[in-house]
């Protein structure tokens, strides 16, 4: 009866076989210390021996036969006080533990389920950490970042790690993925190629070690350790002993070359098995059949000769980007050669512009997807959601679903929200001048994509009452306080996609959009676009602004979303979100400054949106000028470019002390607004100077 109604929280006897495999054992420690955490007192046993009936008993066991299992599904029997978690395998028993964790956590009881099967939709669902910088390197280039205490502290520091993955853990995720541009010379060493190695002795020692750490660790939680890297980029002190580039787009594939390459790849494969590899071909090769070439007779004979010198026959997962590579070409040529491949490509370039893809952008995520391989679908660099917090379950839930739907990928791949460069911070500056982790800021981030990566057929109504209670619990309000919050997110999570798929003028983590842009770029996209047609080839059908105002003139029919509608939506989201998180404020009890930190932001999101919308009517009177040549048409621009500029200063006053930057890649390649180069022009009262000398120019410029 007192487990039933809760008058005293009982002992809970976790049992698993005397043979549990290394991750059976780490399911049944997770659930102990969550149980704890909850009040409870637990103990975990090899047998049932002597246990007295009236205890709680939780079963951990794998599935004698899988016949016709899904890999990491589990199911939950309860009859009495006894719970069974069986798993399709020893993930499949961690998420069957987690599905309890997450019971007590919700409703604060042990009365588990009768009977629950549960399997994940998507195969791979993993988070990744750049290990890189937001600049370069002293005489180094793009993507060079050798492993080192000095230019990667965090990376040795094995309690944030265990963090991480514990967080990958609750929210599902079986795979981290770590970025670099040549990771190999941090990590073996070739007895061919000695001086090949970038890092000293003690380093190295280091970073065998931490890598060893990290591997077993992630391995015990059913995650999957993947390792990218970039072609063809060689090690500085091996380019500099022959007398070569670190790279080179227009290098020939050359014996040399290639032998140090795939030597890398199978002193990486033997000497961590249990890695995997995540191939970029592009960015670094010259032609399509040159990457074909480098696939097939460097990097997959390199992962064989890995598995030859262990003796081993199974393959470990080779994942191929996309991204400047005719990946169909390459998987045609690779498959008869191997497996076990997995293609990969950015779900909405760099950024998140829609949650419905389209057009030419879609059309090769479900070309890939028709291999046959597992496709992945990867949500890459933010650069249209940073710096502010960002963290919709509704634009999720159907963004994965799309990726279903549309794309045919089965699973994803996950960059940090924002400060993909800055890893493992935010951009937030706080008060005792401590750096804030994203995993602290942003995990609603995390447990939105786990989530619905997990399961995206999730009835509505009952989603909002989870994300309710969820943020009820972290700001300690009630559920119904907390729908507040929910609206805010959802609100504000469409402002920044909104806006880039109108007026984005480049790819990816070129424009800063957050920062805002100049009249000329609102006024003469072509003129400035990097990548002609790319938001149009993936976002809702629509027009530019030049577009709009053309047709106008010459009384066309318009198509798709229209430049005005969308900022005027942006202001109404701007308004909501605001009115939304300003409610909830008086009723938090908990997280205080971050709760404050949300609403600073959402403030922020408002400021923008109003801030924008009146810099494009102004762009629409220039344009009209154009058309009619009537000078009163500019007159008018000067009035909204005024107000404009008003509520940027309301934004520079919100960020000033909140942000140390918008923008967490910090060189030369971004270029909308203004270029970057240096960590310059990456805060908001830097860009001020900027549209106030713009403004005073257009008033002169109108004058002569």
């Amino acid at each position: 009866m007192c487990v039933l109604w809760g008058c005293e929280k009982p002992h809970v006897n976790i049992v698993m076989p005397q043979e549990a495999s290394n991750r059976v054992q780490f399911a049944g420690e997770h659930l102990k210390k969550a149980l704890e955490d909850a009040g409870y007192s637990s103990a975990v046993l090899t047998d049932t021996v002597g246990m007295d009936k009236e205890e709680v008993c939780i079963l951990l066991a794998q599935a004698a036969d899988t016949t016709g299992l899904k890999m990491e599904g589990f199911s939950i029997s309860t009859r009495g006080n006894m719970t069974t978690v069986t798993g399709n395998d020893g993930s499949g028993v961690i998420y069957g533990c987690r599905e309890l964790i997450d019971h007590v956590g919700q409703y604060n009881d042990l009365k588990f389920p009768a009977q629950l099967t549960d399997a994940p939709e998507m195969v791979l669902r993993g988070g990744c950490v750049g290990i890189q910088k937001m600049e370069y390197l002293p005489g180094r280039g793009v993507y060079e970042y050798p492993y080192t205490p000095e230019s990667f502290p965090w990376f040795y520091d094995k309690e944030q790690w265990i963090k991480y993955l514990d967080m990958l853990v609750e929210n599902r995720m079986n795979s981290l993925y770590l970025w670099n541009g040549h990771p190999f010379a941090s990590l073996v060493k070739l007895e061919e190629y000695p001086f090949a190695v970038e890092v000293d002795e003690e380093t190295f020692k280091k970073n065998e070690e931490m890598f060893s750490f990290l591997t077993a660790e992630a391995d015990k939680r059913g995650i999957f350790v993947i390792q990218m890297f970039y072609n063809i980029l060689l090690s500085k002190p091996f380019a500099e002993h022959y007398g070569l580039k670190t790279q080179d787009r227009n290098r020939p594939i050359t014996p040399l070359v290639s032998d140090y390459t795939r030597k890398s790849v199978a002193a990486f494969i033997e000497k961590y098995p249990n890695v995997g590899l995540l191939v970029c071909l592009g960015e670094a090769m010259d032609t399509y059949e040159d990457d074909v070439e480098w696939f097939t007779r460097t990097i997959i004979p390199g992962v064989k000769d890995g598995l030859n010198a262990l003796g081993r026959t199974d393959e470990p997962p080779i994942l191929l980007r996309a991204h400047d590579t005719d990946c169909k070409m390459v998987m045609d040529a690779a498959l008869p050669l191997y497996k076990n491949l997995y293609t990969m490509h950015k779900y909405n370039g760099e950024s998140l512009t829609t949650y419905e893809p389209r057009g030419p952008w879609s059309k090769i995520h479900s070309d890939l997807s028709a291999l046959g391989s597992i496709h992945i679908s990867n949500v890459h660099i933010l650069a249209n959601l940073e710096p502010w917090r960002w963290g919709s379950p509704d634009f999720v839930q159907k963004a994965v679903t799309a990726m279903h739907k549309v794309h045919g990928a089965n699973a994803l791949h996950l960059y940090p929200q924002a400060s993909y460069w800055d890893w493992p911070y935010t951009a937030d500056k706080l008060p005792d001048g401590k750096r804030e982790y994203q995993l602290d800021r942003d995990w609603i981030w995390y447990k939105t994509w786990g989530r619905y990566a997990w399961n995206c057929r999730r009835d509505r109504s009952s989603e909002v009452e989870f994300w309710d209670k969820q943020l009820g619990d972290y700001y300690g309000t009630t559920p119904a306080e907390a729908g507040e919050i929910l609206e805010a997110y959802e609100q504000s999570g469409e402002i920044a996609p909104k806006l880039l798929r109108r007026f984005g003028i480049t790819e990816g983590n070129r424009q800063t959009l957050l920062l805002g842009m100049f009249m000329s770029q609102l006024v003469n996209p072509y003129k400035y676009t990097i990548y002609p047609g790319f938001y149009e080839s993936c976002g809702p059908e629509g027009e530019k602004l030049i577009e709009y105002v053309e047709k106008e003139w010459k009384k066309q029919p318009h198509v798709g979303e229209l430049p005005l509608d969308i900022v005027a939506q942006v202001v109404e989201h701007g308004d909501k979100a605001v009115a939304a998180i300003d409610k909830a404020a008086a009723a938090v009890t908990r997280n205080k400054a971050e709760f404050g930190r949300l609403q600073n932001d959402m403030h922020c999101y408002r400021e923008f949106a109003y801030a924008f919308n009146l810099k494009v009517k102004a762009a629409q009177h220039v344009l009209n000028y154009q058309w009619g040549k009537d000078l009163n048409e500019l007159d008018a621009a000067i009035p909204w470019m005024e107000q404009s500029l008003e509520h940027y200063r309301k934004l520079v006053a919100l960020t000033d002390s909140a942000y140390y930057y918008a923008n967490s890649m910090q060189t030369a390649q971004r270029r909308i607004p203004i270029g970057g180069d240096g960590g310059k022009n990456k805060t908001w009262k830097e860009m001020l100077v900027h549209y106030e000398n713009e403004l005073a120019n257009f008033k002169a410029n109108l004058q002569l």
